[in-house]
């Protein structure tokens, strides 16, 4: 069955919710969503990264991923807030308020956007296309005056073509991308478009004279596995032709991992590692803490980001002496990892490499459930002698009782035995229950005193 599924992506949402928490806080101030304004991890520092902007700022060529330093050249006069992420949950939990009293089927995708599967309540699309329409845009309207910010409508019968749709022209807008649709708004986008599809995969594919998305979708699947590989050929092939087989999920999976990183205010060397380093790994451990806790988990495995100021990437990881969720222990573990990374044999302080990010990360998440006890978890030597002295007083009294039942039982077998030996010798009415005996007593005396009263009436008759 052809199935109709929404996509909601919230328009710059950092952006416009940091705008809002200004707004709240000074209904005077500036609205950031009409000046060229962006979010970035520290406004203090030149190795701060644009995590949003505003479309003011957008036209200057301010984007997601620059650094600051970058974007201030851009655009002289840019407004710099610092993200506050406790903010931006409240606002996304609002969100998702929001849909899930328009369906039972929500799949939150990431903080901002979400698939709803609206097929319960339209049954046929191209019939009630127009009902459709208006659904999305009654949703559009709610958010934006219940909430204060905007979101773009994707519609299509898969989440992948809902997802495409909703990055076309923004913001607070709705569009389809049905399967006849393809070839008009899907075919001549570039090939980096295609969801899915990164920047590797997509010079790989450039390479080989594939530059959009009808191009792909024209190649053999064979030829694009050749190109990027089975697997991301293979995904590259059906997504091309916008076939996909993801359902709404109703519960977002449990995530198989987490982890926190933030850029430091200033380059981490061998200088002033002892006082930069210990403060923001304590932040992140308790961040990550807090995300783990959340998630009712505990992880085994604790891993650390490292990039350096050449752009380099470097991770480590370790196996904790037991799973945990504690601050503490992932502080502890972290700045072990952290010291061998920089000051340890070919560490990179002896590169003269300096940090621009830290980030701290937690796998192989367990259930506590299902947790193994470590040797801290053990009872102390008191607990187990009280422990023992409960479980000898509780096999005692089970002991007595069962000699009682047994003794009982035993009775009752030697009377059961002397009964069936003198009914066997003198018959069996030789022994009577005693209430048995009074009842015969009982109904004797009635029965003798009417017989004695008939004697007499003979007795008197001439």
């Amino acid at each position: 069955m052809s199935r109709i599924v929404f996509h909601i992506d919230v328009n710059s949402a950092f952006l416009s919710w940091s705008a809002l928490e200004r707004l709240e806080q000074n209904p005077d101030s500036v609205d950031l969503r009409t000046v060229p304004s962006a979010v970035a991890g520290d406004v203090a520092s030149r190795h701060g990264v644009v995590t949003a902007a505003s479309i003011p700022a957008k036209r200057f060529g301010v984007h997601s991923g620059q650094p600051v330093s970058c974007a201030r050249s851009a655009c002289p006069g840019l407004v710099l807030v610092s993200a506050n992420f406790t903010y931006y949950r409240r606002r996304s939990a609002a969100f998702l308020e929001i849909l899930h009293r328009h369906s039972p089927a929500v799949e939150q995708f990431s903080i901002d956007e979400a698939f709803l599967d609206m097929s319960e309540r339209f049954r046929d699309r191209r019939q009630e296309e127009a009902a459709i329409r208006a659904c999305a845009a009654a949703i559009q309207t709610e958010i934006r005056e219940t909430l204060g910010f905007t979101v773009n409508v994707g519609i299509s019968e898969n989440k992948l073509l809902a997802k495409m749709a909703s990055d076309f022209e923004k913001p607070d807008k709705i569009h389809t991308l049905w399967p006849e649709e393809l070839p008009e708004k899907l075919y001549p986008l570039p090939i980096r478009a295609l969801f899915g599809v990164g920047g590797r995969s997509a010079e790989k594919l450039l390479r080989f004279g594939i530059h959009t998305i009808g191009e792909a979708a024209a190649t053999p699947c064979d030829v694009l596995q050749r190109i990027l590989g089975p697997s991301a050929g293979e995904a590259v092939y059906y997504s091309a032709r916008g076939l996909s087989r993801s359902e709404v999920r109703r519960e977002r999976p449990r995530a198989k991992s987490h982890s926190v990183e933030q850029t430091t205010a200033v380059d981490i060397d061998r200088a002033n590692m002892r006082c930069e380093l210990p403060p923001l790994l304590r932040e992140l451990a308790e961040e990550l803490s807090s995300r783990l806790k959340k998630a009712n988990v505990r992880a085994e495995t604790l891993a650390i980001i490292a990039k350096t100021t050449s752009f380099q990437r470097h991770t480590r990881q370790q196996r904790l002496d037991f799973p945990s969720n504690e601050a503490a222990d992932l502080e502890r573990c972290a700045s072990q990892l952290f010291l061998a990374l920089l000051e340890g044999e070919d560490g990179l302080f002896s590169k003269r490499e300096a940090l621009r990010l830290v980030g701290i990360g937690a796998a192989r998440l367990e259930d506590p459930q299902y947790q193994q006890l470590s040797l801290f978890s053990l009872p102390s030597p008191s607990e187990v002698r009280e422990a023992k002295q409960r479980a000898a007083a509780e096999a005692a009294e089970t002991e007595k009782r069962e000699a009682a039942e047994a003794a009982q039982a035993e009775k009752r077998r030697k009377l059961s035995e002397m009964q069936a030996a003198i009914s066997a010798r003198y018959g069996d009415k030789a022994l009577l229950r005693g209430g048995a005996l009074l009842s015969a007593e009982r109904n004797e005396i009635p029965n003798a005193k009417a017989k004695a009263k008939q004697q007499g009436a003979e007795i008197k008759e001439p």
